[in-house]
């Protein structure tokens, strides 16, 4: 039984058709990429996964139970955690301030009046614990907005780390990085995925990170999948060469 698992799922706003039909499995302990140019519908995508957007068509289940429909933070303590384009951190803010504010806001007992000790030294620890399989841990007591960009972006997995997800959804992890963060950030995000323990679905229009990164690429175009399966057959597909990438180096 796939872990993630979309079914004709399909989102129009108004006379545009975003997501059309979309269906794709994932398998646990999978990373899997979605690539697509601009306006292909990954971002949507993501949405309508995570309950910011609800489908026009279509079905999404997690572990085997339906949750379309639910709101965005029932899905996120079912156990999907997600990183967005744009930087979102609290710049005052320590990092291992940040990480433990990203686990305690999936706890349900966090604002429990008695008891709550115990919530927020749980927090912090799943903080740290992910700071370090990011290689932040010397950087825990250094204020967010006082990071480099890229250690910045590896903050906000560690963010989502931090709340435990059994999947987690990377959206463009190294958008604006220079040529030499985006490397140190590929091989973090390498050690941690090959350490196992998270599925990832990944969006990355750096077709190097992708082939780095992904066991299997499903690519979206005009938000239907045009083609699915491992980063070489993505590679050789004709289809993906003329609708995407006009060509591979």
């Amino acid at each position: 039984m796939p872990l993630l698992e979309l079914d004709g799922l399909s989102r129009r706003f108004g006379g545009v058709l975003a997501v059309d039909r979309v269906s794709m499995r994932v398998a646990e302990g999978e990373v899997r990429a979605v690539i697509g140019p601009n306006g292909a519908g990954k971002s949507t995508l993501f949405n309508l996964i995570t309950g910011v957007l609800a489908p026009s068509a279509g079905e999404v289940s997690f572990d085997g139970k339906r949750i379309t429909g639910l709101p965005a933070h029932r899905i996120s303590q079912l156990g999907i955690a997600r990183t967005f384009q744009v930087t979102a951190l609290y710049p005052e803010m320590t990092a291992l301030e940040n990480a433990r504010l990203a686990a305690q806001a999936r706890e349900k007992g966090r604002w429990r009046p008695l008891g709550g000790g115990a919530t927020l030294r749980e927090a912090a620890e799943r903080g740290e614990s992910a700071l370090a399989r990011l290689g932040l841990g010397a950087l825990a007591g250094r204020p967010a907005g006082l990071l480099s960009h890229g250690d910045q972006r590896l903050l906000e997995v560690a963010m989502a780390l931090a709340q435990d997800p059994r999947l987690l959804l990377l959206d463009e992890p190294t958008q604006g990085l220079s040529v030499e963060e985006t490397a140190q950030a590929v091989e973090t995000l390498a050690g941690l995925f090959a350490a196992g323990g998270v599925t990832v679905l990944l969006v990355e229009h750096d077709m190097e990170v992708v082939f780095r990164l992904a066991e299997r690429v499903t690519v979206l175009h005009r938000g239907a999948v045009i083609a699915d399966g491992t980063p070489a057959a993505v590679q050789a597909h004709a289809e993906v060469q003329r609708a995407y990438l006009g060509g591979f180096s």
